[in-house]
């Protein structure tokens, strides 16, 4: 039984002490005086009474009441009933307010007296004073509260007579039963019906169980003010200890929100600060830092507004405001949502019957108590569905004296599947469930709903999952069982209570509230205590019982485990694997080990394998030989690699005791534990791990205490025995031994207590001895422990240790510094070691009430523990160094180049996979080559790894991955995985820009010394501190670096010694000269830490003094001159200048007067331009010495040169540096602020001015044009004027669009006359539109006149000047129309390389990709944005190409003239010239622009040590790819194959050639380099040059020729360049891993062959098959095509005939030549003649079959595959339909030709080509119509063959045939393939062509 009230107090208003206006509570009187024994009187009532202070009142106000909860230093709560009513104020309180009265007239709401009510009675100044009755009591019964406050102030307002002492003395003596009424005899017991004396009755009805909170309706109603999505966020707020605030106008409303989230809790109970209504004095406590849950009136919602961190719950608003900083974290999914439903289904049961068509006649809403009860029922569900299997990780620590209880938290997350949940973890980690698991852990008590629901109903529920209806029947009958519980009785509540009057409070009161008697309320309570002192005292009988633990834990959503799904089959080869390390059959266990490595990735494996591992334990096979144990460390660390900290899933606590178990013997007397090699893993470094291990395992022992046998248990002992021993959990042993404990001895209690310590005490030495195991290294010499552990070292300062002066601290340090070690190291490791044990020994210890003396007796042992496991160690670390090492594969040495050399022998390593598919067998096919294992290799040129690959299933396959050491970009340190041993290795990541990576991970035979040394010396080897100790340097010994120059005379002048004459008179001038500059110029080579040249010792010097004069040309040069000029001639773009007619050079330099352009040597000295070659083409007009001034306004000098002339239109193109300001550009911007020293920059100026109309004089169509031919108007056309000229002609081409748009608007727009071409897409409007001439029409002018007519033949300008946006900016063009600039947008430099790197990821990776497939490529190669500068770059050449082709020149001006001006001056010859489209030509090109222009190959490659901060720039690799793009789009115009473009763009990075050193033509001679080929070439020596190398790689192989080369006449190419149209090039992601990259050809063609022979086929069968790995096999030599198949075969043949091998060339020229001029029908003949080219030249690729003839050695090659072997006949027909000769073919023909009749006739061409003149010769001998370009053409142009012809017919003029010809000079020939259109010039010749191919059909 228990007291309703135990105090009543009366609370009125008193002055504030210090003055202030406010008033304070004071209390009247407080009955009984004396405080309860077991209840003090609570402090502070008079703050809560009226939480928004005291203070006085106008009006009198209706009575309130609230219940207001304070929770005293034992955490009960007291609940405080109050009552307020007001009384008129005495005259001393209004005295105090008057005071302040003038601040209270400006309140609004509070009101001075002149806002008096007229209602209130009383003076028209009165005031009023609140007056507070307090009811205290432990009890929650808020209704009685109210009835009983109510009664006495009814009793008081309404003057009845009844005696206020008595009733208030009944109250507080009244005693009503505790919870549990049902276990209560009657109803009378469990229903208190209770009378105050005054003719009342009331009725208690006290909970069936008090577990159960009591909540009537508050839940409902913080629904209906919330909202459910705000609740459940409340909810989980208050479960993860976050700030909770409610804000409401009424203090009932506070109450009952934070009653209802409290009862939602349930069954955790809220341990934080609880405060439904806090004082307005108290508001400070909202700072404090711990979580709360409080309720405030709204008045003081300003003063909340700082709160940072504090969830606000607006009640009356219905919001809920969560800070920015704070994060709730949400239920769990499934549970959220499902949670959410169910209460949408409570709070709104129309809702799932909205849209029905007929709804169903609306069902009665619950009451509100009852819906309170369902709201509640959904979270009971939901704690039940959260909880479930709770009990199956409880640990029983302790049963006795009192339960110890833990819970083992990470398996629990495990089982459930919600270790990543962030929710259930912070709910764990809670105060609130600690007291759940304490409260609620004790196996045997009274149990309630919530046990009864987790352990019976969870099946119900997983089952009701997806049935609405089934899942609310369930919450209502939970509903049911909660209002019972609250409401046993329901038909009894029967009150009787009076209530004042209506309005009763604006009545004047007879009197205030009257001072009561002391002495008779004191009397009332002594007697009533007398009287239940007599009584015996009620002891609760709480009917206690075992708790039931309910069914196993599942997971809450079974979430497959996706790739490692465990089928039986994978458990299945994880048992056969383990089957076989223990049978000894190590080779089958070795082919399952990398299946069984993969399966260890999913949870069922790595169980199964302890499992296993337990059984041959327990089958005494723990002692293992070197390979077994090998074997099953290796498992054990890939189970162990996975696992977290907490070992969630318990396979770190199931492996523990195997880890000490597995052992190897090493000696006699020494023996190595599996412990000693599994410590790499974080689990053993944290001690919840331990903590739940030494728990889990003190259970099992605590279990097994009682479960001894059941002879020797003591018979008062006698339990339910029923179950069956071994299957008896250890809560159900406690939970019968907690109800045996009552009835057990003493002595038998004691002797219980003290087993159970022993228990404990010898786990805990248990303990200390794994937990040194573990963590203390094998060598302990290495202080790795303290480095790589996390937590030992950090746990020093954040102990969790519960013992505060704990002696672990205090022992660890005297063990530290007296334990006698004398290896500083070793004693850290010791040291931290020990104090991590006896932290742990601290902790676990205290927990569970172990005894400080046996405390301190394990702080005792600990270090010796630790000492001697230290010194087994030392004899286990030394005897394992003796082992024979692990029989690791042998180290494959790689080949190597001659002259290469191996810096560092190979390192053990392993080669890891790394984001490629190819390697690991990905959809490309092929078995996982990678990971390999092998060796990485240094040399003086390259890094190779040779080695095979780990799985032992793949086969012995040699992986060799390697790239030249001058191509890495990027090298990292990384930290991998080795693939075997699953330890973490020191690794490294190479990257190449030759599109190789190298991820590799060390052994730990190289360790990290190795791995440092191989860094370092790579570093060294990449960046040399000089060009000379590049590989391309070393590997000829004349060049060695540090050799000191040769002082020997020479009897002549070498050219070395020239060469260095020419650059000595070059310094001086450029000495004189280069004083000014800024920009860039190349350091010189003495600068760069080499000698300089003795230049004394030669004996032709120079002038010394170089006068001014000397620069311009001078009839006779000297002889040193002359020397240098024989040389320079001899250089590539002299030869091609001659070769285009810009000019010769003849020896006594005269110039021939009509000649447009001259060759001038003025740059022969390097003096005017470092960086331009030494000879350049300049208008025959313009004089040496003004170049001089011209070049100043370019950037680096490099000033307008001719590089290239067009044949047809004579147009030129030109190549410059950018404009510096004082340019052309700068006059045009500058035009009214004429500087002060204008004078040079005039002149400089003009002479530019000069020297562009000297270009433009010099093209023959523009020189004769009136007026144009002087730039004496120039200047004054421009000075003062801002306005654009009406005839402005500056074009932008920033957007690509732009120039169709100018076309469009513009009357006079430049780009109309582009040459509509379908080739040049991405320039202009739709192609369709432009083919139709639609574009050349401009619209009619605004005055209605006709179009202008020079729209049509548009007027164009001479010259166009491409340069940068920039830098045109506000340019003025020329008047005088002469020229005109193009602006365009570029990208720089630093754009390509910043997109080259992110090409590089796209293509290697370097890691797996998070999406495989090919959009994750795809979309990196779009962001890298490389196509897109591939686009802007074949955009822009193809404008130029159109301009030059239609006649104007072009000047290419952007940048400094030496990165994408080559790359575009270079595409604009390529796609012009088809001479450059040969093998040949492509030569002259790279050398002429890209060499002796200048491009900065050594700066751009980061070459040296100098250039290493610039970074790889591949600007040359650029064009390369746009070349490759075009070769792509036209096959049949180049004469080299797509490999000799990758060739190039792999040795323009590798520096084995010099040819792609340094930066200019001047810095080659500089060093020697540019003229020594000649004279000085010794024998088959190392290749210098990558020509010279191609050349003779040329001659044995045609790997560099294209087999479909079939060149048009002069066509001019212009390929598509839209992003659409252009392909990654292969090169970027091809890998080849059987030989590495194929760039080397020595080393990737097997062993080396004698010289000049092509690889015989190993003397196999030829139907032997092979299989061809896409990624391993190089494909082109697994596969080669036809031609060379069959020219291996042709050499292979004659080889075994023993004739002298032919070139393949010579062969190849032969069998075009017998192709094209025998096509007789039957075609037999020799060998050689099958041979035909019979490839098709369409611009589309066929299939080439071959096909093995009757007999094996005669092969033929046709084209259909239906066509028979020896058919050769229409082979060569299909062939002969075009020609395929080179444009410097070799091959001449010798014997006559039949000419029966011949003429010329127009002939119209293929579908979309012209008509063209040619000259036809009609063979009757041959049966062949012949056709030529010209008469006296001797290379026939193709051959139309008269067998195939059907019929000859009178044809009609198509679309573009010649204008003037009649009608009927028309006809057609019909052959079997297609149809001829043929023109004569007039009727009769071509009835004369008719008749003679007539009658050589009849003669046939």
């Amino acid at each position: 039984m228990a007291r309703l009230a135990d105090y009543f107090v009366l609370v009125a208003f008193g002055p504030h002490p210090r003055g202030s206006g406010e008033g304070q509570g004071q209390i009247l009187q407080r009955f009984p005086e004396k405080d309860w024994e077991d209840n003090p009187f609570p402090q502070g009532i008079e703050l809560f009474c009226q939480p928004s202070g005291w203070q006085l009142c106008p009006e009198r106000n209706p009575p309130t009441f609230f219940v207001a909860v304070l929770t005293d230093i034992n955490s009960e709560r007291h609940y405080c009933a109050c009552l307020t009513f007001w009384e008129p104020a005495e005259p001393t309180q209004e005295a105090v307010c008057a005071e302040d009265s003038t601040e209270r007239e400006e309140e609004a709401d509070e009101g001075g007296p002149a806002q008096l009510s007229p209602a209130t009675p009383g003076p028209p100044g009165q005031l009023f004073a609140p007056k507070t009755l307090v009811l205290v009591s432990r009890l929650d019964h808020a209704e009685v509260f109210r009835n009983s406050l109510g009664l006495i102030y009814t009793i008081h307002v309404e003057g009845l007579n009844v005696g206020l002492e008595n009733v208030i003395g009944n109250l507080l003596t009244c005693v009503i039963p505790l919870a549990g009424g049902s276990q209560l005899d009657s109803v009378e017991d469990g229903v208190r019906t209770i009378s105050l004396g005054a003719g009342d009755r009331q009725v208690i009805q006290t909970p069936l169980a008090d577990s159960l909170p009591v909540s009537r309706c508050s839940v409902a109603l913080l629904f209906r003010q919330l909202g459910i999505t705000n609740v459940l966020s409340l909810f989980c707020a208050a479960l993860t200890e976050h700030k909770v605030l409610f804000l409401s106008r009424s203090y009932q409303r506070l109450s009952d929100a934070c009653r209802g989230l409290l009862a939602l809790l349930f069954p955790l109970r809220y341990s934080f600060t609880y405060v439904p209504i806090l004082p307005a004095q108290l508001l400070e406590v909202l700072s404090t830092p711990t979580p709360f849950i409080i309720g405030v009136n709204a008045a003081f919602q300003a003063e909340t507004q700082e709160l940072l961190d504090v969830i606000i719950a607006d009640l009356d608003g219905g919001t809920v405001t969560v800070p920015e900083c704070v994060h709730i974290p949400p239920l769990p999914e499934p549970l959220q949502t499902q949670t959410h439903s169910v209460l949408s289904m409570v709070l709104d049961p129309e809702l799932e019957l909205a849209d029905l068509a007929f709804p169903p006649p609306s069902t009665n809403a619950s009451s509100l108590k009852m819906q309170d009860k369902e709201l509640r029922a959904v979270f009971l569900r939901l704690f039940a569905q959260l909880l479930q299997g709770y009990r199956w990780c409880l640990h029983m620590v302790r049963i006795h004296p009192e339960p110890v209880i833990r819970f083992h938290k990470a398996a629990f997350l495990g089982q459930r599947g919600l270790v990543e949940d962030d929710f259930l973890m912070k709910v764990l980690e809670g105060m609130a469930f600690a007291g759940f698991v304490s409260e609620r852990g004790v196996p045997y008590r009274a149990t309630d709903l919530f046990d009864e629901l987790v352990a019976h109903e969870v099946a119900r529920m997983r089952a009701d999952e997806n049935h609405p209806q089934r899942v609310l029947r369930h919450v209502r009958e939970l509903a049911e069982q909660l209002y019972k519980n609250e409401n046993p009785y329901p038909a009894v509540a029967m009150h009787k209570v009076q209530r004042p009057g209506e309005a009763s409070h604006l009545r004047r009161a007879p009197r205030p509230f009257p001072r009561l008697d002391d002495g008779m309320v004191q009397w009332i309570v002594d007697q009533a205590a007398a009287k239940m002192q007599g009584a015996p005292p009620a002891v609760k009988a709480e009917r206690r019982t075992t708790v039931p633990s309910g069914p196993p834990m599942t997971a809450i959503l079974e979430r497959s485990s996706g790739l490692h799904g465990n089928s039986a089959r994978r458990l299945e080869v994880v048992r056969n694997c383990i089957s076989y390390v223990f049978e000894g059959k190590m080779l089958e266990a070795k082919k399952l080990l990398p299946a069984v490595l993969r399966a260890l990735k999913g949870r069922a494996a790595r169980r199964c394998l302890t499992q296993e591992l337990h059984i041959h334990v327990q089958q005494n096979r723990a002692v293992l030989d070197h390979q077994q144990f090998d074997f099953v460390v290796r498992m054990m660390n890939c189970c162990l690699q996975d696992c977290t900290s907490l070992d969630e899933h318990g396979i770190a606590a199931a492996l523990l005791p195997l880890v000490t178990a597995f052992c190897r013997k090493l000696s006699p007397g020494v023996t190595q534990f599996a412990y000693s090699c599994v410590q790499e893993h974080v689990v053993w470094s944290t001690p919840q791990f331990w903590e739940a291990m030494f728990y889990g395992d003190v259970q099992t022992h605590i279990r097994a205490l009682y479960l001894e046998p059941a002879e020797d248990r003591d018979h008062g002992q006698v339990g339910d025995v029923s179950a069956p021993e071994d299957e008896r959990s250890a809560l159900d042993v406690a939970s019968e031994q907690r109800r045996l404990w009552p009835t057990l001895s003493r002595e038998k209690q004691q002797e219980l207590v003290q087993k159970e310590e022993s228990t404990v005490f010898s786990q805990a030495i248990h303990y200390a001895n794994r937990m040194s195991y573990l963590l203390l290294p094998l060598d302990s010499s290495r202080s790795r422990l303290l480095r790589e552990r996390a937590g030992l070292g950090d746990l020093e300062s954040a102990s969790n240790s519960l013992v505060t002066n704990s002696m672990a601290g205090s022992v660890a340090e005297s063990y530290d510094t007296e334990s006698g070690f004398e290896d500083a190291e070793t004693c850290d490791v010791a040291g931290a070691v020990v104090r991590f044990i006896n932290r742990f020994v601290d902790k676990v210890c205290t927990e569970s009430g172990v005894t400080s003396d046996h405390l301190k007796g394990l702080h005792v042992m600990v270090p010796d523990i630790v000492q001697m496991h230290i010194e087994t160690l030392e004899a286990v670390h030394r005897e394992s160094k003796r082992l024979p090492p692990i029989q690791k594969p042998k180290l494959l040495r790689p080949r190597l180049l001659p002259g290469e050399e191996c810096v560092l022998d190979g390192l053990r390593v392993y080669l890891l996979p790394d984001g490629r598919e190819e390697g690991a067998g990905g959809s490309g096919g092929g078995p996982a080559l990678l990971p390999a294992e092998g060796a990485v290799f240094l040399t003086t040129y390259r890094v190779i790894f040779t080695g095979m690959p780990t799985d032992p299933l793949v086969g012995e396959q040699v992986v060799v991955r390697s790239f030249p050491v001058a191509a890495l970009t990027k090298e990292k340190r990384i930290s991998v995985q080795t693939p075997v041993d699953q330890l973490l290795q020191d690794g490294l990541q190479l990257r190449s820009c030759t599109f190789q990576l190298l991820r590799m991970a060390f052994d730990e035979e190289a360790g990290s010394d190795g791995a440092e040394l191989f860094r370092k010396q790579l570093h060294k080897l990449r960046y040399p501190p000089d060009i000379r100790g590049t590989f391309a340097f070393t590997l000829d010994p004349t060049h060695a670096p540090g050799r000191p120059p040769r002082t020997t005379k020479d009897k002549g002048p070498s050219l070395r010694t020239l060469s260095r004459n020419l650059v000595k008179n070059a310094k001086k001038t450029i000495g004189r000269q280069y004083v000014t500059r800024k920009k860039y110029s190349p350091p010189s080579w003495e600068h760069r830490g080499q000698p300089p040249p003795e230049d004394q010792e030669d004996e032709i010097s120079v002038s010394e003094e170089l006068e001014p004069s000397t620069l311009t040309p001078s009839s006779a040069l000297k002889p040193s001159d002359r020397m240098t000029m024989s040389s320079l001639v001899e250089r590539a773009c002299c030869r091609d200048y001659q070769r285009l007619g810009l000019g010769t050079l003849s020896s006594s330099l005269s110039r021939a007067k009509s000649e447009p352009f001259r060759i001038s040597p003025v740059n022969r000295m390097y003096a005017i331009c470092r960086s331009y070659p030494g000879l350049l083409i300049v208008p025959q007009s313009v004089q040496d010495n003004a170049l001089q001034r011209v070049s100043r306004c370019y950037r680096q000098n490099r000033f307008p040169v001719v590089c290239w002339r067009s044949g047809r239109s004579k147009a030129v193109l030109l190549r410059s540096g950018g404009l510096h300001g004082k340019g052309v550009v700068g006059l045009f911007k500058a035009q009214n602020a004429p500087s002060p020293g204008q004078s040079q920059a005039d002149s400089s100026s003009l002479e530019q001015e000069k020297y562009l109309q000297a270009v433009v004089s010099s093209m023959p169509r523009f020189a004769d044009a009136s007026g144009r031919n002087t730039l004496s108007g120039f200047s004054s056309a421009h000075v003062g004027s801002h306005v654009p000229s009406p005839r402005a002609r500056v074009t932008t081409l920033s957007n690509p669009m732009a120039a169709s748009a100018s076309r469009r608007t513009a009357p006079r727009g430049k780009w109309s006359s582009v040459r509509a071409s379908g080739r040049s897409g991405g320039l202009g409007v739709d192609v369709g539109s432009r083919l139709a001439g639609r574009d050349l029409l401009s619209p009619p002018q605004a005055n209605g006149a006709p179009p202008d007519p020079g729209f049509l033949q548009p007027q164009r300008a001479a010259l166009y000047i491409i340069g940068d946006k920039a830098q045109l900016k506000g340019v003025r063009p020329d008047p005088l129309q002469q020229w005109e600039l193009v602006p365009i947008e570029v990208f720089e430099a630093r754009q390509v390389k910043a997109s080259f790197k992110k090409l590089l990821k796209a293509c290697v990776p370097g890691c797996p990709a998070a999406e495989p497939g090919p959009a994750s490529f795809l979309r990196s190669l779009e962001d890298s944005e490389w196509l897109i500068q591939l686009h802007k770059l074949l955009q822009v050449s193809v404008l130029v190409v159109e301009l030059l082709d239609s006649g104007s020149s072009v000047l290419v001006s952007l940048e400094d003239g030496w990165d994408i001006t080559t790359q575009v001056v270079s595409l604009v010859q390529l796609l012009s010239d088809p001479f450059y489209r040969t093998l040949e030509g492509f030569r002259l090109l790279v050398e002429k622009e890209w060499l002796s222009f200048g491009h900065r190959f050594s700066h751009r490659g980061a070459h040296t040590l100098a250039g290493q901060s610039s970074g790889f720039t591949p600007v040359f690799l650029q064009f390369l790819d746009c070349v490759h793009q075009v070769h792509l789009q036209f096959p049949m115009e180049f004469e080299f194959s797509p490999f000799y473009l990758k060739f190039l763009g792999y040795h323009h990075a590798s520096r084995r050639f010099r040819t792609f050193l340094l930066d200019s033509d001047y810095e080659r001679i500089e060093l020697g380099l540019l003229y020594e080929e000649k004279g000085e070439r010794r024998g088959q020596q190392a290749c210098r040059s990558v020509w010279e190398y191609v050349d003779r790689l040329s001659k044995r192989t045609p790997v560099f020729y294209n087999y479909m080369y079939a060149p048009e006449d002069a066509e001019v190419l212009r390929p598509y360049s839209n992003v659409s149209n252009l392909k990654v090039w292969d090169f970027y992601t091809e890998e080849t891993l059987a030989e590495g990259p194929p760039y080397d050809w020595e080393l990737a063609q097997g062993p080396p062959e004698p010289p000049e022979e092509e690889r015989p086929d190993g003397g196999a069968p030829q139907s032997r098959r092979r299989v061809v790995w896409p990624c391993y096999d190089s494909r082109p030599r697994a596969q080669p095509d036809a031609i060379s198949r069959l020219l291996e075969e042709l050499q292979r043949l004659e080889t075994e005939l023993g004739r002298p091998a032919e070139r393949w060339k010579d062969t190849w020229d032969r069998a075009k030549a017998a192709q094209r001029l025998e096509a007789r029908a039957d075609g037999r003949g020799t060998p050689s003649s099958l041979l035909v080219s019979s490839v098709p030249h369409h611009r589309r690729s066929l299939g080439v079959y071959l096909q093995e003839g009757p007999v094996g050695s005669t092969l033929s090659l046709s084209l259909d595959s239906d066509q028979s072997s020896g058919s050769t006949a229409s082979s060569s027909r299909q062939a002969a339909r075009r020609s395929t000769s080179t444009l410097y073919s070799q091959f001449q023909t010798a014997e006559s030709e039949n000419r029966s009749y011949e003429g010329t006739l127009y002939k119209k061409g293929a579908f979309m080509k012209p008509w063209k003149a040619r000259w036809f010769v009609l063979d009757k001998t041959k049966h062949q119509l012949r056709y030529y370009d010209h008469r006296v053409d001797t290379e026939c142009k193709g051959v139309i063959d008269l067998a195939e012809v059907e019929a000859v017919a009178p044809g009609t003029p198509t679309m573009g045939a010649p204008k003037t010809v009649d009608e009927k000079a028309f006809f057609d020939v019909k052959t079997t393939r297609r149809v001829y259109n043929f023109c004569a010039q007039d009727v009769p010749s071509a009835q004369q062509w008719v008749d003679q191919i007539q009658s050589c059909l009849s003669d046939a």
